[in-house]
This record gives C-alpha cells, sequence and structure tokens, in this order.
C-alpha cells in the first residue's frame, strides 16, 4: 500500500519555538514554505482551522495557486458553513486544481473556542451526530445525479443539487480525527483516512482496531490510517537528544510569548488526554518517542516528537506502517527550515525501507 508524507502549512513563522514577528496572515511565508515542501517530495500539506485564524480554505487556494503539484489537506469546522455550499466550494476548488483538493474535518472539543464562531451545541457527542449529519449531505451533493432530500435533527435539505463534481470520480478524500466513542463512530461511517496524534504502538494498535471496528459495522472496509508526529533530527542520536532538550528549553522559556501554554482550566480533548497519558509514563516512550513538549503544552495539538537520526526515524516509520500507518503528517519546531531538512534524508529513507519490506512481502504499493 503506497505511503503519503502531509506537511503543514502555517499563516506565519510561528511554533512552540518561534515567536511571530510580523503579520498574522504572511503571504511570504506561506508562499515559501507552500514551494518547500513541494521541493522536499511531500505529497500534501494540511491547512489548519482554528476559529480566530485566517480561513484555511483561501489560504489553501493560494497555496494551491502557487505550487503544481502538491496536494491541500483543508481543515473544516461542521456546523458553521452549510454543509451542500462547503461541498461545492471543494469541488470548485478541486476542478480548478486538478484533483488536488483532500478535506480534514475537525469536530472540536473546546467549547471555549467553538463559542468564538457562534456554536450552540455544547454536547460533544452531539457535536459528532452534527458532523455526522454534515458529511452524509457533503456526500450527497459530490455524488447525487439527480436532486436529494435530507431530513436529520441538525440539517434539512430539500431537492439540494450540486451542477459541479469533483475532479476525480472516486471524488475528494475526507481526513478524520477524533478518540472519543463518538468520534470513532462517525470515522466509521465516513473517513477515508483517520488521523491519529503520535501514539505508542500500543495505542495505535487500540485506536486503529476501534476504527476498523467501526468500519466493518456499516460494512465499509477500513480507512486508512494517518499518524501525527514532530520528527526531531540530527546526524547522531546524541546531537537529536540535545537538540530536543534544546527545544524544550527554549519552548518553556517562551511560553507566555508563543502561546503554547498549558490550559489554566485543564481543558483536554480526548486526543490529548491520550498524549498527556503516555506522557505520564515517561518521557521516553516505545524506541524514541519523546513526550515532553505535549506534557508542557498541554497536548493539544500534535506535540509529540520522535528523535534520532533519519534512518532511526524512518525505522520507527516502518515500525508504524508495520500497524497500518500509511500516511504520516510531520512538522517541524522550525516550519521553513525542518520543511527542507525532512525532504533531504527522512522521506527519501523511509520511501526506500518501507518499499523494501513491501517486495520482501510481496505487497503491492499501488
Amino acid at each position: 500500500m503506497s505511503i503519503e508524507f502531509i506537511g503543514f502549512i502555517s499563516n506565519n513563522n510561528s511554533s512552540e519555538t518561534i515567536v511571530r514577528e510580523g503579520p498574522v496572515l504572511n503571504p511570504t511565508h506561506i508562499e515559501a514554505v507552500a514551494k518547500a515542501h513541494e521541493n522536499a517530495g511531500f505529497d500534501r500539506a494540511l491547512l489548519a482551522f482554528h476559529s480566530t485564524s485566517p480561513d484555511s480554505l483561501q489560504v489553501a487556494q493560494h497555496v494551491l495557486g502557487v505550487t503544481d503539484r502538491l496536494n491541500v489537506l483543508i481543515a473544516q469546522r461542521p456546523g458553521f458553513t452549510a454543509p451542500t455550499l462547503l461541498a461545492r466550494q471543494f469541488a470548485v476548488l478541486d476542478q480548478f486544481s486538478r484533483g488536488r483538493v483532500a478535506l480534514h474535518v475537525i469536530t472540536g472539543g473546546n467549547a471555549a473556542e467553538l463559542k468564538q464562531d457562534g456554536n450552540t451545541v455544547d454536547d460533544k457527542d452531539e457535536r459528532y451526530a452534527r458532523t455526522s449529519e454534515f458529511l452524509d449531505v457533503v456526500r450527497l451533493e459530490w455524488t447525487s445525479d439527480k436532486p436529494f432530500t435530507y431530513k436529520g435533527r441538525h440539517y434539512q435539505v430539500e431537492n439540494g443539487f450540486s451542477q459541479v463534481k469533483p475532479y476525480r470520480p472516486e471524488g475528494i478524500r475526507i481526513y478524520f480525527g477524533g478518540a472519543s466513542d463518538a468520534a470513532i463512530d462517525v470515522a466509521g461511517k465516513h473517513a477515508d483516512t483517520f488521523a491519529l496524534w503520535g501514539e505508542s504502538y500500543a495505542q495505535v494498535r487500540d485506536i486503529t482496531s476501534r476504527v476498523r471496528q467501526a468500519a466493518a459495522k456499516y460494512g465499509r472496509p477500513a480507512p486508512r490510517f494517518s499518524l501525527s508526529v514532530r520528527p526531531i533530527l540530527a546526524d547522531t542520536e546524541e546531537k537529536a537528544w540535545q537538540k530536543a532538550a534544546g527545544i524544550l528549553e527554549r519552548a518553556t522559556a517562551l511560553q507566555d510569548k508563543t502561546g503554547y501554554r498549558k490550559p489554566a482550566d485543564g481543558h483536554a480533548t480526548a486526543g490529548a488526554r491520550r498524549l498527556l497519558a503516555l506522557a505520564d509514563q515517561g518521557s521516553r516512550i516505545d524506541k524514541r518517542l519523546w513526550t515532553e513538549i505535549a506534557k508542557l503544552t498541554g497536548a493539544n495539538s500534535n506535540t509529540t516528537a520522535l528523535v534520532g537520526t533519519p534512518g532511526q526515524v524512518a525505522e520507527v516509520f516502518g515500525d508504524y506502517y508495520d500497524l497500518g500507518i500509511t500516511h504520516f503528517l510531520i512538522r517541524g519546531f522550525d516550519p521553513l527550515i525542518d520543511a527542507i531538512e525532512y525532504g533531504r534524508e527522512l522521506i527519501p529513507l523511509t520511501r526506500r525501507l518501507i518499499a523494501e519490506r513491501q517486495v520482501a512481502r510481496g505487497e503491492a504499493a499501488e
């Protein structure tokens, strides 16, 4: 089965270790990072969503305009744009880009942040029910060859229809994440790719098993699986761990300026709680999974790291591949420089290692 590397394009040059300078929406940075990802051999790049950030759909349109091959993964949150409209927006962009678009569905677990966009559905399980209906309608807009009517608790559509469809017959892939039981159920019904944060081998086995069971309940094949992690690389293992220690020191010193501080109210999503439980087990898990940044920040984003040489980290990606992971979402603490660095050795080494395993097992790479 083919693998995919997904990068991350932020709206400005900032991270847990870099204090933003300049505008929140920095076109020069976006263009530079997009082109760096394309040149480094990434297949796709994520454009994130937050209730106060620049609109990821419009940023993705710009990224597609300044690249030739790079695909985009556009995060959107159900509940704030009508699913009929969003489906047509994505189909149009997919047509213009000749099939370079995918949708990443983020239901949202932080009630305070959701209220910034006017959310009125406080119960988290009910928000996932809304997400499921949302995706029902999106799929109908993309696939129905005649007007359809949909009647749900959250969405009602009379004679819905889209004249524009996705570029490819197989449509636009839907990526989905979430660790609660309600999230897993929606993933089983709708996800083409299920996204995990950088978890332990045991946690990956657990959540992928749950998702597969949910998909089987709906009579669907299991989705593909993506793992999000922050590689920290150096030419020796000792230097890599020294680099990780420096990142932790800088992130700790700059928390008040970067904003990457553990929430004062202790809020944590189900996914964040899984990472924090991992951090409670120790700072180094399995071969080289590092949890200190997750512990520092409250794990409210992908904050676990793999520390080592490019070859050592590629070996761990091979381990995750053996567990069913085929997509690797990787981003560094220095967004532009790290994207370039990943393309030098880590990405080609991983592709080669997994290809060798596929040949040894007689697998088709697709």
